[in-house]
């Protein structure tokens, strides 16, 4: 069998690489290594559980107030350890964080395949969001094989230089892991929001939490504020546990009668929550994801996305940073039912639930030893769309 190391360190990534490796563990071919920075500490550990998974080496990489370059130091200098003994054949990362980057660094110095989930996706601007996209335009030089969620990513890796049989378009894994969570949960996961279940309230599940958001969270919290002295509205925010969220954030929404603030929830209380809203308001990447295939429509807090094919699709909507922005296309939705429908019945272009049997084959014909992946193909309304960003 094939030992296959898997690092990770956030929840995003717990959430995405999941079944990917249960899958590898139910493989005959494959012996997968979980390998944990301990990035998102509390909320990681609470992700695995949830799929039933526990790190076979938890690196424990974080300290109170640690900067980015000294999370990126750290888990490379603790992997470079870990790696020196294990003899995998291939190391999979996911997507664009601190962890994934010394993840594939580490691989390659150790001269072992870097196998990149999520490959792919571009804002088209270095700095934004930031650090996701310098991370992936990183890992993308140095991964041997690139697993695309859409054919759109596929595109842009092809223009970056990378060669086409190094690509497969799986889809995302992340459309698995939602139909897995299905109603697995009907809690909320919170007591301030079990009443949830007999509020005849619109329901807007709002976040804001990128780095690239730093500096315009007062208004995007004053923002919140607004759209919840809207009658007939009451919006959820799971906050963040990084300070400088909530020293930003706490002060506008905190207090406010039709705001519910709650701490981070497990993941499937928050699958349940977003089955339960009307509107994703958030600049977090899974909700980019998540709303479409909920039929839920998204409003996108930043100026630019790397998810753009849910944008052209219709279901989602970049709204900026700015105040006014966020609280005129959130009313909008609300107040118009045509133009909420459109948004709610656009076709998801992120995933068909078998992204993870895709990921798994295309490994597998990597070693040769199986056929090719079947590629993805979106539904005709979303087919072929590219990131093409001005």
């Amino acid at each position: 069998m094939r030992t296959v190391a898997v690092v990770l360190g956030t929840r995003p990534e717990a959430i995405k690489l999941a079944l990917p490796i249960r899958a590898l563990q139910e493989d005959p071919r494959f012996t997968p290594v979980i390998i944990s920075t301990g990035q998102h500490r509390q909320m990681l550990d609470d992700t695995l559980r949830a799929f039933d998974l526990t790190p076979d080496i938890d690196l424990r990489i974080m300290a109170p107030k640690q900067t980015l370059p000294q999370t990126t130091y750290r888990s490379l200098r603790r992997l470079e350890e870990e790696l020196t003994n294990l003899r995998a054949e291939a190391l999979l990362v996911h997507g664009d964080t601190a962890t994934t980057l010394a993840g594939a660094l580490a691989g390659f110095h150790h001269q072992i395949p870097v196998v990149h989930v999520e490959a792919g996706l571009r804002s088209g601007f270095l700095h934004s969001p930031f650090p996701e996209e310098g991370n992936r335009r990183l890992v993308a030089q140095i991964s041997a094989l690139h697993l695309a969620p859409t054919p759109g990513n596929r595109t842009n890796l092809l223009q970056e230089g990378i060669a086409d049989e190094a690509i497969v378009v799986t889809g995302n894994t992340v459309i698995d892991a939602l139909r897995w969570a299905g109603d697995r949960e009907d809690s909320f996961g919170d007591p301030a929001l079990e009443d949830l279940h007999d509020d005849p309230r619109r329901i807007i599940v709002a976040s804001a939490h990128r780095r690239d958001a730093w500096p315009h969270l007062p208004q995007i919290a004053q923002a919140f504020a607004d759209i919840a002295d809207e009658p007939g509205v009451r919006v959820v925010v799971p906050l963040h546990r990084n300070p400088a969220v909530r020293e930003a954030m706490l002060p506008r929404i905190g207090g406010h009668p039709n705001i519910t603030v709650v701490d981070p929830l497990p993941y499937l209380n928050f699958c349940r929550l977003n089955r339960r809203a009307d509107i994703l308001l958030s600049d977090s990447s899974g909700a980019q994801e998540e709303g479409p295939a909920l039929g839920k429509p998204t409003l996108v807090i930043s100026d630019v996305t790397e998810r753009s094919e849910a944008v052209v699709a219709g279901t989602a909507r970049l709204v900026g940073t700015r105040r006014a922005g966020i609280v005129e296309e959130t009313l909008r939705l609300l107040r118009d039912e045509d133009a909420y429908r459109e948004m709610a019945t656009t076709a998801n272009p992120y995933g068909d639930g078998k992204a993870t049997r895709r990921t798994v084959d295309a490994l597998a014909h990597f070693f040769g030893e199986g056929p090719p992946a079947d590629p993805f193909v979106p539904a005709a309304a979303a087919a072929g769309l590219a990131v093409e960003m001005a």
